[in-house]
């Protein structure tokens, strides 16, 4: 129930944890799963206290069992160990602090984990995060590679070494991590996020040597996945042996067998990269050399021809027929000339034949009244007296009609 305060009446802090513990001791008794991360178990006690952690979040609670609950699996159990827990909630009024009290502890086997782990990665397969789409091509030389791994292991110099052996220009931004334990996922998400925002970094590598199933749940776990699967970056994994296969090797852009393997498959070899340039320009040597001689081939086929020894044939060829259509066509333009003069001639002398002016030269004469009417008949002649002219061939003159 709701409670009534003010600044003036305020309740006592014994009040309040003391209600607090009383809603607590309502709740009952709950399994929880969680990672051992402080064990203490003081000689003479009777009474055994760990931190139970969440590996996902960074949420702890404190944890206490009589010794005879975990002397049941205290040779199986130790500090990094998944487990299983019975317990109550408990709040201890006098320092206001909310524990769990175990009434029973199971370790989390590894069948039981194998068993997770898959219906974790049919979950994350079912959202499509290992879906082949999603994968980022790698770049063909990353000016500066990402690696996450942890200090000083062997890991972190298998890919240094192996790297920078085959292309000793390569660049690293490392950062090195907890790669198992209760810190590992934490820090692994933040060194992967802080790598992916950094423009300069071409590809992240995230490597880790062998291990157990344990050692190696750090990279199954759910957070990492999701954090990985949100990269901009192209990333690669390389954790344990070839055997070895945690839900990141499903997620990541690229898998690689080992961290041997991972800097193969980042960083080409400059020795066979110079190789290939070197067969590439044998190749483009030969082909232009196999395309000058096929042209010069072409060229002396070309120049073997006789019109290409002796150019001036075709023009002296060329010559002799423009002659012969010249005296040709000058034979037949003459006789069509020819032709042309004589029926104009013809024409000419059947024209001359029928003029008036010829029927005039015969003797012939034509009379005209002084209208220019022709005289055709006595009738036409007029009245006696009237003038009529003459034309005859040398000219005319003048008559008059007589009775």
């Amino acid at each position: 129930m709701a409670l009534t305060t003010s600044p003036e009446a305020p309740l006592p802090v014994g009040d309040v944890s003391r209600l607090i513990g009383g809603w607590i001791d309502r709740l009952g008794a709950v399994w929880v799963e969680g990672q051992i991360t402080q064990l203490s178990r003081r000689p003479g006690a009777g009474v055994v206290f760990l931190t139970l952690r969440d590996p996902s979040h960074d949420i702890s609670v404190s944890v206490t069992c009589f010794r005879q609950v975990f002397d049941r699996i205290a040779d199986v159990v130790t500090e990094g160990a998944r487990v299983v827990v019975l317990a109550k909630p408990e709040w201890y009024a006098p320092r206001g602090q909310l524990s769990l009290r175990a009434t029973e502890i199971r370790p989390v086997g590894i069948g039981e984990l194998l068993v997770r782990l898959e219906q974790l990665k049919k979950s994350l397969a079912a959202e499509g995060l290992f879906a082949l789409d999603r994968k980022k091509p790698l770049p063909f030389l990353p000016q500066l590679i990402g690696l996450v791994s942890g200090r000083a292991s062997a890991a972190e110099r298998d890919v240094l070494e192996n790297a920078r052996r085959r292309w000793p220009a390569v660049r690293f931004e490392v950062r090195n991590t907890a790669v198992q334990g209760v810190h590992a996922v934490n820090q692994v998400v933040q060194a992967v996020q802080e790598l992916d925002g950094l423009d300069a970094v071409d590809v992240i590598v995230v490597a880790r040597g062998g291990g157990s199933v344990e050692d190696l749940l750090p990279f199954s776990d759910e957070a990492l996945i999701r954090a990985v699967a949100a990269c901009r970056t192209p990333v690669v994994s390389a954790i344990g042996h070839e055997p070895d296969s945690p839900l990141l090797d499903l997620v990541a852009d690229l898998r690689a067998s080992t961290p041997t393997d991972a800097a193969k498959k980042v960083v080409p070899d400059v020795g066979e990269e110079l190789d290939r340039v070197q067969q590439l320009r044998d190749r483009a040597l030969r082909t232009v050399r196999g395309l000058i001689d096929r042209e010069e081939r072409g060229l002396a086929h070309a120049l073997g021809r006789s019109s290409m020894e002796r150019p001036q044939r075709m023009v002296d060829e060329r010559e002799a027929e423009i002659d012969a259509l010249v005296g040709r066509s000058r034979r037949v333009l003459g006789h069509l000339l020819d032709r042309a003069d004589s029926e104009l001639a013809h024409t000419r002398a059947r024209v001359v034949a029928l003029s008036p002016a010829a029927t005039l030269e015969r003797g012939y004469a034509v009379l005209q009244r002084p209208d220019g009417h022709v005289v055709r008949s006595p009738a036409d002649a007029g009245a006696p007296g009237e003038e009529l002219r003459a034309r005859v061939s040398e000219g005319e003159f003048t008559v008059r009609v007589a009775e």
